[in-house]
């Protein structure tokens, strides 16, 4: 694909600029404003055996990622970016470019898929894992060695806060990586780069895409190194990569990725701050409110706004929860988050046995609907609730 880079907006122009052009590169000869989708699965030698449009195979590097890699490298300030077929696939690819006998610390709270598939993977290559409930216990627990540590910064689902500047610094000094999944925040709110971090991942299933329509995930990399290489050959090799179609999708979802995330973020804020002192409800969990335990450093680090996620605790135990769910009519009764639509789920049932989760605990996504016709979604469900109910053990 040949691109006509004279118009392309440089480092100059604003994030949500470069998002919504697609980083302003149209493809020649026709000069079109969307890329083309690439299909072409295997690419042809010369005749000397040389490879000239630099590619062999697209499980190795396809010319349908270009697009949403670009785009996210420069978003997050990386030096290299690499799409794959889930955020677990990305995820998994970097606990794959560990060796043997490697020592992870990662926090209780996070992506429950995850957590669980880390709890077997160490078993199985004799890995040393590690989980930390704060800052100050990770501290702790870095005073010995380590090669990995992972945060998830707000994490799902109480939206705890991490600081990552301290977090980096606490991982290079015991001679680890910090890999922060930022799936939540995008690079709309955080950069972890920026703030120390080795690798930035996020499940692009999520806000990246935004429209429910694409599985995908991505890595971001500081440093292009030996690690980044390790990672790039368990992609290839593992063969978790992105369909063509889904990666034009997902490079289509990352131009409108600034106001959907802004918009959706507003909201979730106003319905925060509309039910912390429900009668119904007896706690709102969000970093955006200053009553959160991780505001100040949510301020300090997520730069324009919070997010637009959120958990309510309902008064009336899990069954409340359970019949709040059931009474919804805009909110949809779905797992993810990220999209257009607003989504509820009572998490705990969802997560199963040995979650830390509180059983009275709905996660919500926020999506882009009108904000009053969301509140009063929720005003009328939590009529169900018996206001005064102690909470839930």
């Amino acid at each position: 694909m040949q691109h006509d880079d004279h118009r392309r907006p440089g480092a100059n122009f604003a994030p949500a600029t470069l998002a919504a052009q697609g980083l302003g590169a149209s493809t020649m000869p026709h000069r079109d404003i969307v890329p083309p989708i690439h299909m072409a699965s295997t690419f042809e030698r010369a005749e000397d055996g040389s490879l000239p449009g630099g590619r062999i195979y697209a499980r190795d590097a396809s010319p349908a990622y270009d697009p949403a890699e670009a785009l996210l490298c420069e978003l997050e300030g990386g030096a290299a970016a690499a799409l794959f077929a889930s955020g677990m696939a990305a995820a998994s690819a970097v606990l794959l470019a560990l060796k043997p006998g490697a020592r992870i610390v990662a926090p209780h709270d996070m992506y429950w898929s995850l957590r669980n598939w880390l709890i077997g993977f160490s078993a199985n290559w004799q890995i040393d894992l590690d989980f930390y409930a704060d800052i100050d216990e990770l501290a702790g627990l870095l005073q010995a060695p380590a090669d990995l540590v992972w945060a998830e910064t707000p994490a799902n689902p109480t939206w705890d806060i991490i600081d990552i500047a301290r977090a980096a610094r606490l991982a290079h000094a015991a001679g680890a990586r910090l890999v922060v999944d930022s799936t939540v925040p995008t690079p709309v709110f955080t950069r972890p780069l920026a703030l120390g971090a080795d690798i930035v991942m996020h499940s692009a299933t999520k806000y990246l895409n935004g429209h429910s329509d694409v599985v995908a995930g991505v890595l971001v990399t500081a440093a292009a190194d030996d690690f980044w290489s390790r990672i790039k050959t368990a992609r290839a090799a593992g063969g978790a990569v992105l369909g063509p179609f889904e990666a034009w999708l997902l490079n289509r979802g990352l131009r409108t990725l600034f106001p959907r995330v802004r918009t959706a973020a507003a909201s979730a804020l106003h319905i925060a701050q509309h039910f912390e002192h429900h009668p119904a409800v007896l706690e709102v969990r969000y970093p955006g409110l200053p009553s959160h335990p991780g505001h100040a450093i949510a301020c300090r680090q997520m730069i324009g706004g919070f997010g637009a996620m959120l958990s309510l605790r309902v008064r009336g135990g899990a069954a409340a929860a359970h019949e709040v769910a059931a009474r919804v009519r805009i909110f949809r009764r779905a797992t993810s988050l990220g999209s257009v639509e607003s989504l509820i789920e009572h998490r705990a049932m969802v997560e199963g046995p040995g979650t830390r989760c509180p059983d009275d605990l709905l996660r919500l996504s926020v999506g882009i609907e009108d904000t009053e016709d969301l509140v009063a979604d929720l005003e009328q469900a939590l009529a169900c609730c018996p206001a005064g109910a102690q909470p839930s053990t």
